[in-house]
């Protein structure tokens, strides 16, 4: 018999909200008409997908036409950061700290990757450098087209100051654009506060309760990148295909809940995160918590927990918990056989021997106090029968 499932992954993707799947039901089985189409019945679907947009844009605190239905938020980054590109020429520029969706279409591009602080933060010094560098160049075409900020770590649960940024950028790269991968930030951040301070946010809808397969890109102030998808002239020419209606209708349902509940769920889960970390903490030595909750003047959300576990490697710690059947992640990766550091720690300094115990626990509107209690449990079990296993091989 398979054991009991505790998720303890929400940061991977969290599980759909009911309401989100009642609300998408009607256009997976009855409504199924292309909302591109002329009859009744795709004129029915278009004023779901046109009610949805309304619905995003009053959560989100824009216009609804600049909202644009996408695939993913992959879809979402890649678009902002090749289609400025495109449209604009230049360089774009990020952190080393930002997910692999931005990071590695800055790269391609040859943009310009900024370090990061120890909190993975974008190092705002080198960041003003590269500007004031840019602006030195004379207008040869190699300046800052766009400047792109994680608004939540995904890694590590940091909360950007995208604000502080955008000033810098206003300031140093005044045609530059300024986007914010906020995939991680709809749960714990008003995106209300956000939004004002940038030109372009990425959002997926599987991250705040809604489907896979469904994410949001808004552009203020109306088209401001080349699309990536071009072939049919829907959401306005900026991103071409049929809609999906029903991912749509669900993720709009799902932003709407996430924002009404924000306060209420950080509450809740912030009191679960603190008795997690606790937990583990408090029954096993050699375990540091990435970002600490006593860290001066650094905010971190509440359903991270990110934790380097001395004496283990995650790749093993994993293979127990998922035994146990206990849901969870690493901060690294296996390549080419080897455990190597996730790009997020190594950016942030943390030596690459206690990266290699990295162990991401994220909590999301399913979580449980029986979940945290029994995460806990299996967690210190699996790293005391790891422990004990490498001492026997030693002695």
């Amino acid at each position: 018999m398979s054991p009991a499932i505790t998720y303890l992954d929400h940061a991977a993707s969290t599980p759909m909200r009911p309401a989100a799947i009642e609300a998408m039901m009607p256009f997976l089985a009855t409504n199924y008409a292309n909302p591109s189409g002329s009859h009744r019945f795709a004129r029915a679907a278009r004023l779901a997908v046109d009610e949805s947009r309304d619905l995003v844009a009053a959560t989100i605190g824009c216009r609804p036409d600049e909202v644009v239905f996408t695939g993913c938020g992959t879809e979402s980054d890649n678009t902002s950061i090749l289609g400025a590109v495109a449209r604009a020429g230049g360089r774009a520029v990020c952190s080393a700290a930002e997910h692999h969706a931005v990071l590695h279409p800055v790269e391609a591009t040859g943009g310009v990757v900024v370090g990061a602080d120890r909190f993975g933060r974008i190092d705002l010094d080198e960041l003003t450098a590269v500007l004031e560098t840019a602006a030195d160049d004379g207008g040869d075409g190699r300046g800052v087209c766009v400047v792109s900020v994680m608004a939540v770590n995904n890694e590590v649960g940091t909360i950007s100051d995208v604000a502080a940024v955008a000033e810098i950028v206003r300031r140093l790269a005044p045609g530059a654009l300024v986007h914010t991968d906020a995939v991680q930030a709809p749960t714990w951040v008003d995106l209300r506060t956000l939004v004002d301070h940038v030109d372009l946010m990425s959002l997926s809808a599987h991250k705040f309760g809604g489907p896979k397969g469904t994410g949001i890109l808004v552009e203020r102030g109306g088209p401001r990148v080349a699309p990536l998808i071009v072939g049919g002239g829907q959401e306005r020419g900026r991103r071409s295909g049929t809609h999906d209606v029903a991912g749509i209708v669900a993720t709009a349902t799902a932003l709407a809940i996430t924002d009404a509940e924000r306060d209420a769920e950080d509450a809740r889960l912030r009191t679960l995160r603190d008795g997690l970390v606790d937990s583990i903490t408090g029954s096993l030595d050699d375990v540091v918590e990435t970002i600490g909750r006593d860290d001066d003047g650094v905010a971190k959300v509440a359903g991270s927990a990110h934790l380097c576990i001395g004496g283990v490697e995650s790749e093993a710690l994993l293979y127990l918990l998922d035994e146990a059947g206990v849901c969870a992640s690493a901060a690294s990766a296996c390549a080419s056989g080897a455990m190597e550091p996730s790009h997020v720690l190594a950016a942030m300094g943390v030596d690459r021997q206690v990266a290699l115990g990295a162990l991401r626990l994220s909590l999301g509107h399913a979580t449980t106090a029986t979940d945290v209690e029994r995460g806990a449990e299996v967690i210190v079990d699996a790293v005391s029968r790891l422990r004990s296993r490498s001492m026997a091989l030693r002695s």
